[in-house]
């Protein structure tokens, strides 16, 4: 027997706050600008909010239900968290590459 909770749904103020509150993070370790931390934030509760309709529209075709929770919520901020600083560790690692394979090509030609 599987016991689910409902909740109720969070208004979009709510996980827009929620979401810049953990991003906050990244602009304070010069990851993203202030501008676009309010824009990733406000499509993050736009994705969030959206699912539930997607999750209703599967219950009319599949007649399965699917969720969101809260949880699920903050595990989309904590997932772009880690893919972002992943990505600009690989950026960062081959533009040091990148430089440092242009600057034994410049001691080659002297």
């Amino acid at each position: 027997c599987m016991v689910l909770d409902v909740f109720h749904a969070w208004p979009r103020d709510a996980l827009d706050g929620v979401a810049q509150r953990f991003l906050v993070k990244l602009q304070e370790q010069g990851n993203i600008e202030e501008e676009a931390l309010t824009t990733i934030a406000a499509h993050m509760a736009e994705v969030h909010l959206s699912i539930s309709s997607a999750n209703k529209r599967y219950l009319d075709e599949e007649r399965r239900y699917n969720s969101t929770t809260p949880k699920s919520f903050l595990e989309l901020i904590s997932f772009y968290v880690l893919m972002l600083t992943d990505k600009q560790n690989k950026v960062t690692y081959n533009t040091d590459r990148l430089e440092k394979g242009l600057g034994i090509m410049k001691q080659v030609q002297e």
